[in-house]
């Protein structure tokens, strides 16, 4: 059986990634879009960037596909989608997977949302 670490760093070999210190300056510009892949219960527990578009992990290949019932318009955008999950490895399967579907400008924050909030990054929290 292949290990998940060895799954994650094949994908981390493969796609670019950006430390959240690095994506910091990403926030605020119109041409990319913060994807949080992290369940709806870490959303609401954690906080999430300001901003970030939530698309649970399961979803994601679905969202992409233009073809699919699930298709979001959101994905179909001429933008950079930044991924991150808790801690960057599900980003990271993630983000070599929809390269490998084709979408066309994609990387991930490498330290996840735990390197957001390491960093100062802003948290947004409902209530």
């Amino acid at each position: 059986m292949k290990k998940v670490a060895d799954m994650v760093a094949d994908a981390k070999s493969a796609i670019r990634e950006i430390p959240a210190a690095e994506a910091l300056a990403y926030q605020d510009d119109p041409d990319v879009v913060i994807v949080d892949l992290r369940d709806v219960r870490e959303r609401q527990r954690e906080g999430y960037i300001p901003g970030s578009f939530h698309c649970p992990r399961g979803m994601a290949e679905f969202w992409v596909d233009p073809e699919s019932p699930y298709f979001k318009p959101a994905f179909g955008e001429d933008k950079l989608f930044l991924f991150h999950c808790a801690s960057g490895w599900r980003s990271a399967l993630t983000t070599a997977t929809l390269q490998e579907m084709g979408l066309p400008r994609v990387a991930h924050i490498s330290d996840g949302f735990k390197g957001w909030v390491a960093t100062g990054g802003p948290v947004e929290k409902k209530g």
